[in-house]
């Protein structure tokens, strides 16, 4: 009967989502993993998230070119915008919007000089190598025969719509992006085998939203800049610093910070 009675509590234990501080664990522990990371490491899997991301645009145009002129096919075509994330989060590859949570708890846990300068190096390496990776993919893109026409035209006119926004609206658009990205962080170590759903129907939100991601975006800004549809001022000015300011203050100041807020008393008993 005990013997029983001690597997029942297993499967119980087994199927319980774990407690938030477990959670909070979890991910701090990662993001000191990854900040110890060498930066070359860094730096490919960067460039790897950045080339991986880029196929979110193409899976988008490829369904909206099959689709009919309809008011819903925006919604249907953005079901492509999640394959470039499943790509790079199932395949642990380094992603700057995931990167905004999973550092920053192991700073506010410890608010050190090191730590601060360890998450610094680890942003400014991520986030240089996800642009240097969409850069190449633009480039790829723009200057080979790699793909036909109708279907360029169609990622042309998606990255036109991304981008048609003020730098005000633009700014607020990726703090919910943000927003999005650390939440999706937060619930991989609960997902268990549902975490291609989880990643697939938060990062639908973003790409049917229209909602600024700045590396995902950069994929769309820098078609237009080879295409000459975007100057690099605007460029700057009107995406991919407003988009920036965004997604940080979406994925740290706000779901970071509040992630951490509803432990610190559990953690300091603990």
């Amino acid at each position: 009967m005990d013997e029983r009675d001690n597997r029942e509590a297993d499967r119980v234990e087994e199927q319980t989502t774990p407690r938030t501080p477990i959670i909070y664990e979890i991910v701090r522990r990662n993001g000191n993993d990854e900040m110890e990371r060498p930066a070359v490491s860094l730096w490919w899997s960067g460039i790897a998230a950045g080339l991986s991301l880029s196929f979110s645009l193409l899976a988008q145009a490829l369904l909206r070119e099959r689709l009919p002129d309809a008011p819903w096919r925006e919604l249907v075509a953005a079901l492509g915008y999640p394959i470039g994330f499943l790509m790079v989060v199932l395949a642990r590859q380094q992603l700057f919007t995931e990167n905004t949570i999973t550092v920053v708890l192991p700073v506010m846990a410890e608010p050190t000089r090191r730590n601060f300068g360890r998450a610094a190096r680890l942003w400014a390496i991520v986030l240089a190598a996800n642009l240097a990776g969409t850069f190449a993919s633009a480039l790829f893109c723009s200057f080979t025969p790699v793909l036909p026409e109708g279907t360029r035209e169609h990622m042309l006119a998606i990255s036109s719509a991304s981008m048609h926004y003020g730098p005000l609206e633009m700014g607020l658009r990726a703090v919910t992006a943000g927003y999005l990205m650390a939440a999706l962080v937060w619930m991989m170590p609960a997902a268990g085998n549902m975490q291609f759903h989880v990643v697939a129907a938060m990062t639908y939100v973003i790409g049917a939203g229209g909602f600024a991601h700045i590396v995902a975006g950069s994929a769309e800004a820098f078609l237009l800049l080879f295409a000459g549809r975007l100057g690099v001022g605007e460029l700057l000015s009107g995406f991919a610093l407003p988009a920036l300011a965004g997604n940080i203050v979406g994925g740290t100041a706000l779901f970071a910070m509040i992630s951490y807020a509803q432990v610190m008393k559990e953690m300091e008993g603990s």
